[in-house]
């Protein structure tokens, strides 16, 4: 912030009136940056296949994206200064006389230098590398993942293996070698009807819920082959750990003619002839407007109906039901006239034009009476701004908005704005090196009330290397979920709040913007003063907490965040204070030590 003190002129007029200074003052100006991408068109499916050591065999897209700064400051200020003789325009008066005299905060102990070289550093070992990984508690905590792999933990931090690759002897996943002929009819192997690109076998994003009307344990999972020609099939196992049998299809995509409509139950819901007309264009998948069938998720509402959300890039995010007493898909049918509401493919939630948006994990939150829709942005290359967006609604079937009572839609050509961000690529004290890609998320509540995200991350410093991290978040005063910063590690939030003298002090800080690209967010330095000042390196905002309570609210410039206090360690295991808060589809982080 630059102080502007009266001109040399000025200031000798009031010397010779006797006067002691000369006060001028000006407006404080809030300039943030924008955050343009352009997402390329990609012709390759957004998943990447990968063994158990996080070894990452790519014809996955790029997100081509020109990206601007998500940033939020207060611009230059004119202050009351004191007539002094020879003092030039731009010179500052910084002591601690004249922040009294013009209501700004002494600065002369406030250190803005960032500088993490003093701080300890850490890493969380999860043991095991997990692709899209999808939570499931069930004695213990299990994750299941792409490319037939499966853990489980007792802490949500360190793993162990419970399966692990393309092998047909897999604990988990070898039913789908029992039944290979049915299972990979359509696509997901170099045999299937709809051949894979690379002939290498394709089983990714897998998700497990247990079906209360059937006493089963069923798993839904993606078969892939190129990236719009894919099969969402249905399996079943007795417990949550052993072998799942193959069972049924449950939704294809891809056809691009009349012989792959025969190669799939579309016919069955819609007359073969319009299917054709509907779900083709010259020849090719009409996949703009209609849905890749991979990354499932299933999961029951408020009245025990059961739901399977899924899409990846292509035409969006759809949602159909199923019928708990079979866990097959109830399509609409041809009857159908609801708008948005595909015979087959059921309705569509958001996305299309072959976007990036994938991964979709709806979650009904009692205590809030809202469902929560999570997907991915971006490519999910270590540089590809892969990273987790929110969107809340009142009902099941939508609609599905962002903080700005928005979703994107097919006509959007950038859909960064869409969306509350919750995690992308950051820096912060005691990570050993930046987290990058942070996406394709699952969520839960736990058995205490706790809510978490667990996703994998990739990292700097390693290549295509990934991870799992399971995440505490808090649903703000409005019912937005803030992340907290670092990695669970049993943290209690006080439900009582916190004292004055607990949260005031020196933070690191980072806001995470809305960009789709591969710029980390650093860390800056930001003060919260006992008299309620939020004061960075270019100005001066306000913070407030609310008495009793954890929450509290933080303005920054012209944006205004609204989250929560909590007490948590780092990842080298120091304690922290942190403040975790969301505003205008961004979040921001505050760590102090």
């Amino acid at each position: 912030m630059r102080f502007r003190i009266g001109s040399l002129i000025i200031a000798l007029a009031f010397s010779v009136l006797g006067l002691l200074a000369g006060c001028g003052s000006g407006a404080a100006n809030s300039g943030s940056g924008t955050a343009d991408s352009d997402i390329g068109t990609v012709n390759s499916d957004s998943e990447t296949a990968s063994n158990g050591n996080g070894a990452v065999n790519s014809d996955s897209g790029t997100a081509n994206s020109g990206s601007g700064a998500a940033n939020s400051g207060i611009g230059d200020s004119d202050e009351a200064g004191f007539a002094q003789d020879a003092v030039t325009q731009n010179e500052v008066d910084s002591s601690p006389e004249a922040a009294e005299a013009t209501g700004e905060t002494d600065r002369s102990g406030m250190d803005f230098n960032v500088d993490l070289s003093s701080i300890k550093t850490g890493s969380v070992n999860a043991v095991v590398s997990v692709h899209d990984p999808s939570i499931y508690k069930d004695n213990g905590y299990y994750i299941f993942g792409s490319h037939m792999t499966a853990a489980k933990s007792e802490n949500l931090r360190t793993w162990e293996w419970v399966a692990d690759g393309y092998v047909s002897d897999n604990k988990i996943y070898g039913g789908l070698y029992d039944a290979a002929e049915d299972a990979f009819r359509y696509a997901g192997r170099k045999t299937s009807h709809m051949p894979t690109d690379d002939g290498e076998t394709h089983v990714w994003a897998p998700d497990v819920i247990y079906d209360k009307e059937m006493g089963k344990y069923l798993m839904y999972v993606s078969l892939s082959s190129t990236w719009n020609a894919s099969e969402i099939a249905m399996l079943q196992c007795d417990t949550i750990d052993g072998k799942y049998e193959y069972v049924a299809p449950i939704v294809y995509s891809g056809v691009a003619n009349a012989d792959d409509i025969a190669s799939t139950d579309i016919g069955g819901f819609v007359e073969p002839k319009e299917a054709e007309a509907r779900y083709t264009v010259s020849g090719e998948y009409c996949f703009e407007k209609y849905p890749n069938a991979i990354d499932p998720t299933v999961f029951y509402d408020e009245d025990d109906r059961l739901w399977m959300v899924y899409g990846s890039w292509s035409g969006g995010i759809y949602l159909l039901e199923l019928d708990p007493k079979t866990g097959l898909a109830i399509h609409p049918g041809s009857s159908v006239s609801e708008s948005g509401v595909d015979a087959y493919y059921g309705k569509k939630l958001m996305g299309g034009g072959h976007k990036s948006i994938e991964g979709p994990y709806i979650l009904y939150d009692e205590e809030a009476k809202a469902y929560y829709l999570f997907v991915s942005y971006g490519s999910l290359t270590a540089h590809g701004g892969y990273q987790i967006r929110v969107f809340k609604s009142d009902t099941v079937d939508g609609e599905y908005t962002d903080m700005n009572g928005k979703h994107p839609e097919l006509e959007d050509q950038d859909h960064s704005p869409f969306g509350l961000k919750l995690s992308g690529n950051y820096r912060l004290p005691s990570l050993e090196t930046a987290y990058m890609a942070t996406g394709h998320n699952s969520a839960f509540i736990d058995d205490d009330g706790k809510r978490y995200v667990v996703y994998h991350t990739r990292f700097e410093s390693k290549d295509e290397y990934h991870s799992p991290r399971a995440k505490q978040y808090f649903l703000n005063k409005e019912g937005w979920p803030c992340l907290l910063p670092y990695a669970t590690n049993g943290e209690t939030i006080s439900e009582n709040g916190y004292d004055t003298d607990e949260v005031v002090g020196r933070y690191y800080y980072i806001n995470q913007g809305t960009s789709i690209d591969d710029e980390v967010a650093e860390p800056s330095i930001i003060y919260l003063t006992e008299d309620g000042k939020a004061v960075t390196e270019d100005g001066e905002g306000a913070w407030s907490m609310e008495p009793g309570s954890c929450y509290m609210s933080i303005q920054i410039g012209d944006a205004e965040y609204s989250g929560v206090f909590c007490k948590q360690v780092d990842e080298a295991g120091t304690p922290v204070m942190a403040f975790t808060a969301a505003g205008n589809n961004e979040s921001v982080w505050g760590v102090k030590y």
